[in-house]
């Protein structure tokens, strides 16, 4: 009888690189035998593709027995003798091949048996229906595109490890079809916005990056140098102030889609850059805003999902039916049974505060401990579409008063699934007013906020020269994509996201 040896792992570590290596290297061999024989693909600069595979199956009845080319990346290859099948992945799916000996030639055939799962190929063929039912294509061209020199994971588990699936997305997307269908998707979204913004009248624009004072959100910059200057610059964690300017001079629909760059952690929700869109209407206010919100929410989501009701981790939210509308004083008073409209000084705020354990910083006024209990008590709850209203002056150093109740701002943030959505505001077009604000930014900034905003001088001669009454707001683009495709988190709609350098 036989024993059973235990054999040490660092051994079978090793057996499995020497096995790798040599794959590798056979994959090596077979190119440098083909540049030998003076059929390098990597001088191949064109295909002509005439069909995607989706196009191809849908519209089965109008291209069978006609001929077409495909091209992409073998996927799998079965050899039978004289007669073999390999699937193709293109951009819009798969599709099966029947490569016969007799119809694409002895030499040919032997090459196309020597093809590597991972190969980019073009295939022109006929359109069929195999004895099974599979549309397919029976070739009667294989050209090899485009040599791959490393091995894909294994089909049916594909790239499992989730920090890989980010770091290498190239390989996400070949393997994993919900990745490529996300990212799809996300373009759609995109281009849905702008549409539909752009029939409403709004004007798309660019503004800087680099930028010598980082304005228009609570948010710590990211800092660099400009060599050709000898300047410190930062990068923009806002769009808003620029925007603002255009509005000054005399464009009364602007919007921009772009980064911005925030340095603050990661988490599910956050990413030090992301897609921020901010747009900014002349002559409205915040009602303006939520209707032009609702409504742009509810045409996305009819255009890219065909249905007005989305389901997020299980749970169904409704874009079709009026979006609630709840002052945020009304909503803490709704969830936490605090009414901050009997509070009327900042010792009654934290002494409410204790009362409730909700910790606030010396530094905190009474608008930022009304804040504080919003976040404790009332944002888990916001799952459908809600715009929480008026906020308190401390935490909103751009926008308007309330009329007859200066503590308050006539700002909004929309919330879904517990998420801030979007912020807007009527903007503040007041110079003098808008003065001061800064200069209480500017004594938080003293005090160890890093997140407190600079005075802009040239924002405030803008102003001084005369903004109308207008209506803002910024939308995270990356949250209303994790929702639009039921993404666990941001990582999963960035397709390269911030990551920590591998050692």
């Amino acid at each position: 009888m036989s024993e059973n040896v235990n054999v040490p792992e660092e051994v079978l570590e090793a057996s499995a690189e020497k096995q790798l290596s040599e794959t590798l290297q056979i994959r090596r061999d077979k190119l440098s035998n083909l540049q030998a024989e003076g059929k390098d693909p990597f001088e191949i600069t064109k295909y002509d593709q005439t069909h995607h595979s989706a196009e191809i199956k849908t519209n089965f009845d109008e291209l069978e027995g006609k001929s077409v080319s495909i091209a992409g990346r073998m996927m799998s290859k079965r050899i039978m003798g004289k007669a073999s099948f390999c699937n193709i992945q293109d951009l819009e799916g798969n599709i099966q091949s029947y490569v016969a000996r007799d119809a694409i030639g002895e030499e040919e055939y032997s090459a196309f048996k020597k093809l590597d799962i991972g190969d980019i190929v073009g295939i022109k063929g006929e359109v069929f229906k195999t004895k099974t039912g599979e549309v397919s294509i029976h070739a009667s061209e294989v050209t090899l595109l485009s040599k791959s020199l490393k091995i894909l994971p294994e089909k049916y588990h594909g790239l499992t490890n989730t920090d890989m699936r980010y770091r290498q997305r190239y390989i996400d997307l070949i393997m994993n079809d919900e990745a490529k269908t996300t990212f799809l998707r996300r373009s759609k979204i995109i281009s849905t916005i702008r549409r539909y913004l752009d029939g409403q009248g709004f004007m798309e624009v660019e503004t800087p990056m680099l930028v010598s004072n980082a304005g228009g959100a609570a948010a710590r910059p990211f800092e660099t140098h400009f060599n050709a200057l000898d300047l410190d610059v930062k990068l923009r964690i806002s769009l808003e102030l620029y925007l603002k300017r255009l509005i000054v001079g005399g464009m009364e629909k602007v919007y921009e889609i772009g980064r911005v760059f925030r340095n603050e952690g990661l988490d599910t929700r956050h990413n030090p850059e992301f897609t921020l869109m901010e747009l900014y209407q002349a002559y409205t206010d915040y009602h303006g805003m939520m209707d032009l919100t609702e409504n742009m929410f509810r045409y996305v989501a009819k255009e890219v999902l065909g249905t007005t009701t989305i389901t997020y981790n299980g749970v169904e939210m409704d874009l079709g039916k009026p979006f609630e509308r709840i002052t945020m004083i009304d909503a803490v008073k709704k969830y936490s049974g605090v009414d901050f409209n009997e509070i009327k000084t900042l010792e009654e705020a934290r002494a409410v505060a204790k009362e409730h354990h909700v910790e606030y910083e010396e530094r905190h006024k009474k608008g930022d401990i009304l804040n504080l209990f919003f976040e404790e008590f009332v944002e888990e709850h916001l799952i459908q579409p809600t715009f929480v209203m008026d906020h308190p002056i401390e935490i909103s150093p751009l926008t308007k008063k309330k009329p007859g109740n200066p503590e308050y701002v006539e700002r909004f943030e929309m919330f879904m699934n517990g998420w801030e959505m979007c912020n807007a505001y009527s903007e503040l077009n007041d110079p003098i007013d808008q003065r001061e604000r800064f200069k209480a930014q500017e004594a938080l900034l003293a005090q160890g906020d890093e997140e407190a905003n600079t005075t802009d001088e040239d924002f405030l001669y803008a102003l001084e020269l005369g903004m109308p009454p207008t209506g803002g707001i910024g939308y995270g683009i990356d949250r209303m994509v994790m929702l639009l495709t039921d993404s666990a988190s941001i990582r999963d709609v960035l397709l390269f996201p911030t990551m920590k350098p591998l050692e």
